[in-house]
């Protein structure tokens, strides 16, 4: 099955943006010593996922071709954002609610980041009820 948006990471392609977040920035070899064995990726497999992330605009690079340093060009949460409002554009309309639910039971929230969501809840429906 073909993925609706071509510029959304593959599973693969995230799991290199979170190792890309959490350092700042990377070349192709830190992504293949981090990788390689546990993935099984080849240095050319490391290469080729940096690639399509930044034809994606997903990643920047700044030096020379053969000593790259990879930076991403935007935040953990922003395509955090994006990906979700990606995931919502393809839910039905029905489909929202269960979604949002599974999410909600699947995640770790603390009581603060519940009493967030019951908050933002209620002034979603006092806003719609205007």
């Amino acid at each position: 099955m073909a993925r609706a948006n071509k510029s959304e990471p593959s599973p693969s392609e995230w799991k290199v943006l979170r190792f890309v977040w959490e350092r700042g920035s990377v070349s192709a070899r830190d992504v293949t010593d981090a990788f390689g064995e546990a993935e099984g990726w080849a240095p050319s497999t490391a290469k080729t996922l940096l690639r399509r992330l930044v034809q994606k605009g997903h990643l920047a690079t700044k030096g020379e071709v053969g000593s790259l340093v990879y930076a991403p060009k935007r935040s953990p949460k922003r395509a955090l954002f994006d990906a979700a409002e990606e995931l919502l554009g393809r839910a039905r309309e029905d489909t929202v609610a269960p979604l949002l639910a599974h999410l909600v039971k699947q995640s770790e929230l603390t009581s603060e980041q519940l009493a967030e969501l019951r908050r933002l809840v209620e002034d979603e429906e006092k806003r719609r009820s205007k």
